[in-house]
């Protein structure tokens, strides 16, 4: 059904971690009403080491933090302890945190401000990329109904613009189910057909905030689904022909393949998930933020560059 989602799904997504393989292989929309406000993230293993539900987290967390200073010190603080219940110091020790790592990663070794096996996971063995020599490359792996995945989007998207030249990064939508792949095959045709950049933020605002899937009632039913984005490319000025022969392309079907092949290869059973240069994975669970996740892939491609 081509229902309405309300604007409780961006505060949801905000308090959120991932969307799951299991969970949203029946999901086209971000769950709504209490039982959306009551549901757990979703938890999924991160390169074999199982995550935790949030409230289960707070007995791993370190004891203590390091925190990178403005002259290159570090100082180590005890960090207080949190039942789950919303602790403002231990907030505001993780947003120091961020901003330090975000000024600091350049000239502070990954080592000091991330704890591999804690805010990332190590990829065994580590998986060729596509990127050309000297560059790294930094996949995200998305799905465009996930909430979780449009609430990261603007920050993806103001960290694109001023992302160090080395890095090469790529989107990859995950074709988990029918409903996936109706999903991905508009990403990868906009991709083709080069409108992408002009249209990958509707698509998400489309969804999420208008209320419509852009997908057919029936995940199988990929000709209404082919109406259905059809007639929505077209208020961009998107002809119905020229749409339609790129949709049925065989480049949109080999992109397909390729993000298949990727999703199968790095076992991504949640998103959004980021890969660096086939050598580690991590997500907002593991980072602790969505600002930090950002800083993490920035410093791990600084320390791949630099090798």
């Amino acid at each position: 059904m081509r229902g309405r989602y309300p604007a409780l799904c961006l505060v949801l997504a905000l308090a959120l971690t991932g969307c799951g393989k299991q969970r949203s292989v029946d999901q086209q929309a971000p769950a709504s009403g209490s039982a959306a406000a009551s549901a757990p993230a979703a938890v999924a293993p991160r390169g074999g080491v199982a995550e935790q539900k949030p409230a289960e987290q707070a007995s791993d967390q370190p004891s203590k933090i390091t925190r990178i200073n403005e002259d290159g010190s570090e100082t180590v603080e005890d960090v207080p302890s949190d039942s789950g219940v919303h602790n403002p110091l231990l907030a505001a020790v993780a947003s120091t945190i961020a901003a330090s790592t975000s000024t600091a990663s350049a000239a502070t070794p990954v080592s000091n401000s991330w704890q591999d096996g804690v805010n990332y996971s190590r990829i065994v063995p580590a998986q060729p990329t596509e990127a050309p020599a000297g560059q790294v490359e930094v996949l995200e792996f998305f799905w465009y109904a996930c909430p979780h995945c449009y609430a990261l989007d603007p920050l993806v998207e103001s960290w694109k613009k001023t992302k160090p030249a080395y890095i090469t990064f790529t989107r990859v939508h995950v074709l988990w189910s029918e409903g996936h792949r109706s999903l991905a095959r508009l990403f990868y045709t906009l991709e083709s057909m080069g409108k992408l950049d002009q249209l990958h933020s509707e698509i998400f605002r489309e969804i999420h905030v208008n209320g419509d899937a852009l997908t057919a009632a029936n995940p199988n039913d990929t000709a209404e689904t082919e109406r259905i984005q059809s007639a929505f490319v077209r208020r961009f000025g998107i002809s119905e022909s020229d749409f339609k022969n790129a949709y049925h392309s065989m480049s949109v079907d080999l992109a397909l393949q390729k993000a298949d092949e990727l999703v199968e290869r790095y076992r991504i059973d949640a998103v959004p998930r980021f890969v660096v240069n086939g050598k580690y994975i991590a997500d907002v669970a593991s980072a602790g933020t969505p600002e930090r996740l950002i800083s993490l892939v920035g410093d791990l491609a600084a320390q791949e560059h630099k090798r």
